[in-house]
Order: C-alpha cells, then structure tokens, then sequence
C-alpha cells in the first residue's frame, strides 16, 4: 500500500563506512525526485533527541561533491539516552515538530535494534540501508563499506609483504571483524596470505607452526597470517608461537585498525550505496516500515529489522576451501 509521506528524515548511526555519504546523497536527491522534503538529522539519534539546530532541510546542491568522501558529513554518535524511554520521546517529539513522516537510517546492528524498537513504540515508518564494515547483517550480499575496507586492506597487506619478503620475516596482520572473518578471508586470498585466523575457524598454535614450518621446508622467503580481531589477538598469537617455534621467522605484528574504515569508497560501494538510497525512499512511498533494505543476487529485498539483526550470516566455506587449497 503506497504511504501518504510527505517529509522524511536521513541520519547515519553507528561506526561509519565508507559510502555513508553516498547513500545520503542518493536518499536527498530521490526524495526530492519524488516531490519528498528531505530533513538530515546530525550526530544520528542524539541529534534526534537534542533536535533544534541538527535539523536541517537537505537539497541537491547540499550533497554535491560528497559521493567520493569518507565518513558521514552528517556525523555519527552513539547515543545512551535513546536506549531509555525519555530519551525516544523526546526523539519523537522532535520529529513531529518538525512534520517528520518517515525516517531513513543508515548503519547496522546496533542502529537497527534503536530503529525496530522506536517504529514499534511510535508508529513511525522506518527503513534502514546496511552499513557497517564487518558486513555481519542477514538480508544483504553487500553492506556499505565492506569492499572498501577490504581493498584497504589488501593494499596495507601487499605492502607489508614486500618488506616481509626481503628480510625474511613472519608478519601477523590484524585486520577488523569482532564477529565474523569476512575481511580476513577475502583479504587473504587477494594478496596470497599463508593462512587465516577468523572467529569461524579455530586454529591452534601446533597447527599454525606446522603450516608455517612446512612453508618454510618449501623455501618460502616470508610468510604473512591474517588475524581477525574476533579471531585473537595477532599480538599474542605471535608470542606463543615464537615460545614454540623462537627460530623459525624473525616476527612482526600489525594492527591496521581504523585506516580500514576510513578513506574514499571504492566504486562498488559507490554505486550500492546510491541504488540502496533511492530503494530506501521508494520502500517508504510504498508504505515499507521496519525494515532494512538490501541487495541478494543482485535483486532489491526487503528484510525485517529483527531478521537482519539475529540472522545468522555464515563464512563462505567455499572461499575457505579455495584459501586451504592456495596457501601450500
């Protein structure tokens, strides 16, 4: 059933991503394709709640220039007074103030459970566009700033590998993914990585040193693991490994951390994000509430908040089995 909705809010929430602006922008420039007033909500739902000045009307001109930057103009927070019943009302006051009919949020776990438990509580209609780097969310192929980061990356990792392959060294590379090893894992098959260490997969040091030690027999000049940070720290793996084998590598750790959330969107993610943001404001036209939007097999989906968050989303055993079979 097509929604009456007139003006509607855009907020990024959460950790950002690579993309963030891009989506944005796609959201202001369909809204207003669609004859929709666009409001950015500023600092994502603690600007909600202080309302006032991080209430601004969006048009074309203001999201020019942005599709190629990092971040989110619109800026991110967290916000502990959403989490409390005060604090929503306060949120909800502040939109219909400002004749808020429909809101479109961008960002992850954490933004959608706000969302899903402020839709219920108010009425209002709510679709979310994934993003989040660890792209850990049910309901989508894709989430904004995965490729990004990935590629980020893989750039950092082939880097460390010239400078591995001329001293001899072992380097540790620590790479994001709290929950899950999707980044680990594609970055080590693109940049030929020794082997992985994800929260999917447990490895124990004996089994770590006989791959590695193997490597060696075969006159592998250097060697590189990726760790994800769910996965264990790369420091301390790197400790107990040298207590078994002291003499096998001369070993290195790196922990690329925040470089892979930041820096300019790649294309892929520049074009999801722009597709994502024009079906978030066409989900609403068509009367879509509590849900996130997002793409599986290429195809737009509708997925319900809850489903996107509990969902499980699995490690390709497939690109596992590929990385088993390269890293001989």
């Amino acid at each position: 059933m097509k929604a009456n909705i007139k003006k509607i809010g855009v907020f990024t929430s959460g950790g950002d991503a690579p993309g963030m602006n891009a989506a944005i922008r796609a959201v202001v420039r369909s809204g207003i394709f669609y004859d929709l007033s666009v409001v950015g909500i500023y600092e994502g739902y603690e600007g909600m709640i202080e309302g006032g000045e991080k209430f601004v009307e969006l048009g074309p001109r203001d999201v020019s220039g942005i599709i190629n930057k990092g971040g989110t103009f619109l800026r991110s927070a967290r916000s502990k007074a959403f989490m409390t019943e005060e604090g929503r009302t306060k949120a909800y006051e502040n939109l219909k103030a400002r004749g808020i009919e429909g809101l479109v949020v961008i960002g992850g776990n954490g933004s959608f459970t706000g969302a899903h438990i402020f839709g219920e509580e108010y009425g209002i209609p709510i679709v979310g566009i994934p993003a989040t780097i660890d792209n850990d969310l049910n309901g989508s192929d894709y989430t904004l700033g995965y490729d990004t980061a990935t590629n980020t990356a893989v750039r950092a990792i082939d880097s460390i590998r010239d400078t591995a392959s001329s001293h001899n060294r072992l380097f540790f590379i620590e790479v994001m993914g709290r929950d899950k090893g999707f980044i680990a894992l594609r970055s080590a098959i693109a940049t030929g990585a020794e082997t992985i260490i994800v929260p999917e997969r447990e490895i124990t040091i004996d089994k770590l040193s006989r791959i590695l030690e193997y490597g060696n027999q075969n006159r592998k000049t250097s060697s590189i693991v990726i760790v994800a940070e769910g996965g264990g720290s790369a420091i301390k793996i790197a400790e107990e490994l040298n207590e078994k084998v002291p003499d096998l590598y001369d070993t290195k750790v790196t922990i690329l951390g925040h470089t892979q959330r930041g820096g300019s969107p790649t294309c892929f993610d520049r074009i999801l994000a722009s597709r994502l943001g024009v079906l978030a404001v066409e989900g609403l036209r068509q009367g879509e509430r509590d849900a996130m939007v997002g793409l599986i097999n290429r195809k737009a989906r509708f997925t319900p908040f809850i489903t996107a968050i509990n969902g499980e989303r699995e490690i390709d055993e497939e690109l596992l089995r590929v990385d088993n079979i390269l890293n001989i």
